[in-house]
């Protein structure tokens, strides 16, 4: 009897492609933008032009071909889900690509000497002392050499999200940010160092004994790079003072009210009425930089501003050395 021959096994199915993802038109990405901003269907349709029921309708279509929800809705508005904040983020970036296409390829070839120029906003983030010390002479150097560059800065607290967080969230073209501290930079984002600046002691001017005095503090100085030296100083006492940022630090320790730690930055414009001491070899630091998107990295505003920066940083040292 002949062995019957055994029936071939059937091949696996081929799993099945998955579903490509809906494009979202320009206008699709203003809407998620516009409902964000302003909290609500109401405020985005008078914003963006057109009626709260057509916005109400887009934003159902986009959610449909996502395949998630965006928005919470409620009474006093909608707010973004998780998942809404992300998609909000990215609509904003890829918007401000948009524009950018526009505006660079205009200014291919149109600089001085057949080199690239560009016009429109530049949209900078910055901490308080960065804003007031670091960026005006190099936004004088571009806005020389680039005229039709506009740039804004928006002054962001580094606590929390900070200014890296705005560029994240499309807020910002570039930051300029404290970088390695308790609020590490988004890994979507790239950024470099642009300078080490010093901690020193701030104290009012003669005064025979400032380690005595009573430390005066504000939030945005209590992070990492500085707390394991500040733990290991047994002279530094619990703050006492707490202030809104450092200018209101410089303002207290001015007025006799106590003394503080303050980075180069931040001292650059001291009162006469105060006295900075170095705090020796082992003083901490921090390093301040920029932080920015992939795509914006490559533009020749966000380029620009970055080589202003670097061309100051001789300069910048060279002035802490002085203050301290």
């Amino acid at each position: 009897m002949t062995a019957a021959t055994p029936a071939p096994s059937p091949s696996p199915a081929a799993a099945p492609e998955p579903a490509p993802t809906p494009d979202l038109a320009p206008q699709e990405l203003r809407t998620l933008v516009a409902v964000a901003g302003e909290g609500g269907f109401s405020a985005a349709a008078v914003a963006l032009g057109t009626s709260q029921s057509a916005m109400s309708h887009a934003v159902r279509g986009i959610e449909r071909k996502l395949g998630v929800v965006l928005f919470v809705r409620g009474r006093h508005g909608a707010r973004p889900t998780l998942a809404g904040a992300r998609a909000v983020a990215h609509a904003r970036r890829v918007l401000r690509m948009l524009d950018t296409l526009a505006a660079e390829t205009r200014g291919v070839g149109a600089g001085p000497g057949g080199g690239d120029t560009v016009a429109g906003p530049l949209r900078i983030a910055a901490f308080r002392s960065a804003a007031l010390h670091l960026l005006p002479p190099a936004l004088e150097r571009l806005t020389a050499r680039h005229p039709a560059i506009d740039p804004t800065v928006r002054v962001v607290r580094e606590i929390g999200p900070g200014t890296a967080g705005e560029v994240a969230d499309g807020r910002a073209d570039i930051g300029i940010a404290t970088l390695g501290t308790s609020a590490p930079v988004p890994p979507e984002l790239i950024g470099d160092v642009l300078l080490e600046e010093p901690y020193s002691l701030v104290h009012p001017a003669g005064h025979p004994d400032p380690r005595s005095l009573p430390l005066v503090d504000w939030q945005e100085n209590c992070s990492s790079y500085t707390r394991a030296w500040w733990a290991a100083q047994d002279w530094i006492p619990c703050a006492t003072v707490r202030a809104e940022d450092d200018g209101a630090v410089l303002s207290m320790v001015s007025s006799g009210l106590g003394m503080a730690i303050m980075p180069a930055l931040s001292l650059t414009s001291a009162p006469l009425t105060t006295e900075i001491t170095d705090l020796g070899p082992d003083r901490p630091t921090r390093s301040v930089g920029y932080v920015t998107t992939p795509e914006l990295a490559t533009t020749v505003a966000v380029r620009a501003l970055i080589r202003e920066l670097r061309a100051l940083h001789p300069r910048i040292r060279k002035a802490q050395v002085s203050a301290v």
